[in-house]
């Protein structure tokens, strides 16, 4: 998703860039003062408690905040990302937002600071005094809140320029001109998101396939944790020789190996578009794990393809390979691979419920020409591209 943390002094033009850009990239707006106020006018549960709080002159706690942002995200999933505006004002805050964000899948693109000095700030809402009748737009009025927004988002801006997202953005200049640089400075980041692509289905389904197309197609680097491990066992390596013994003797490979193996193979390629995961994760933990992995990179899953193939037609291609070089050790008796589609689906089905969660996945019919399933993956694929990039 597309979220970004907007800042600005007082009169620094901060509500009409925030206009612009909810508009050119489909973001919600979320102000803290303007959802406090809906939630007390709506008299929800939230609402009454916080009208509570102000009508006994103290401030909302962070909790309530946090749980009002929350919700207003949660009821809000057709958009493209957030606009925070006026959150987070405080150090904790800060902290308070990349938990939620974490907790939510997602993280903050950029906090952009748009920079106008105190001095031309308080000419501007001298001049919008003037002529808006604003009771707070006063000379006295005007140089507090300028002090107070420096005190209070100095600790914020550091925050997030030493977590190296900050954008600041020379507020001086026509509104178009301002828009400019603030889209400039979004495009910039957005080329900078890594693409990361699940390709999920039955063995036999086509995964590899597709996921290989993807990868050319789109520049991004291939995983797959079954071509991996025998890469070292072929190399002799130390891992490898640890990975034979294991397979020879019947034993799965321990995560541990499989996630050492993941992150070497993505710190190899820094430089990448992003990556396509073919054969993990294999189990709900893996989930877990690759969801850690990324998140290690600053970087999530942006896309999920599940190729879904008949149970019959599976068995059908799986014992086609098994007279072919690239036969697995389960294709050669049907007896084998149906008991290897039943493994399969009992740890698919957790897997699946995981990610349909964050509402990711795109089913894709495997069966047909693999150009022909290949226009369909790309579909979807491309649809995922627009929304996180």
């Amino acid at each position: 998703m597309l979220n970004i943390a907007l800042f600005g002094p007082p009169g620094a033009g901060k509500g009409t860039q925030s206009d612009l850009l909810i508009e050119r990239y489909n973001l919600v707006h979320i102000s803290t003062g303007d959802i406090l106020r809906n939630e007390i006018s709506e008299k929800t549960e939230l609402g009454l408690e916080a009208k509570n709080i102000i009508e006994k002159g103290s401030l909302v706690s962070d909790e309530l905040i946090v749980q009002i942002i929350e919700k207003k995200m949660r009821t809000n999933t057709e958009c493209n990302g957030f606009l925070f505006d006026g959150f987070p004002r405080t150090f904790v805050q800060a902290y308070i937002l990349e938990g939620l964000l974490l907790k939510m899948h997602t993280s903050l693109l950029s906090l952009i600071s748009i920079e106008v000095t105190d001095k031309e700030c308080k000419k501007r809402l001298l001049i919008r005094g003037k002529t808006s009748g604003r009771s707070d737009d006063t000379e006295k009025v005007i140089d507090f809140r300028l002090i107070e927004y420096q005190n209070k988002t100095f600790p914020v801006l550091k925050f997030y320029e030493e977590r190296g997202i900050l954008e600041p953005i020379d507020g001086m200049g026509t509104i178009n001109e301002i828009f400019e640089k603030v889209s400039n400075s979004i495009e910039k980041n957005l080329r900078k998101v890594l693409f990361n692509v699940v390709i999920l289905g039955y063995p036999g389904s086509g995964r590899g396939t597709q996921a290989k197309k993807l990868a050319e197609k789109f520049n991004l680097i291939y995983i797959s944790t079954g071509d991996m491990l025998q890469e070292e066992v072929n190399n002799k390596t130390e891992v490898g020789l640890a990975i034979k013994e294991l397979m020879e003797n019947g034993k799965l490979v321990p995560d541990e190996i499989v996630i050492q193996l993941i992150e070497k193979k993505i710190k190899l390629n820094k430089d990448a578009s992003g990556f396509v995961f073919k054969g993990f994760p294999r189990t709900i933990i893996q989930a877990y794990i690759l969801d850690g992995l990324l998140r290690k990179q600053n970087t999530s899953i942006s896309c999920i393809i599940d190729l879904s193939v008949p149970v019959l037609q599976l068995v059908k291609r799986l014992a086609e390979r098994g007279k072919t070089k690239q036969k697995r050790r389960y294709d050669i008796q049907t007896e084998a691979i149906v008991k290897r589609l039943e493994e399969h689906e009992k740890k698919s089905i957790p897997i699946m419920q995981y990610y349909q969660k964050e509402k990711k996945v795109f089913a894709v019919n495997g069966l047909g020409n693999k150009d022909d399933i290949f226009k369909e993956v790309l579909k979807h694929i491309e649809f995922a591209i627009k929304n996180a990039r």
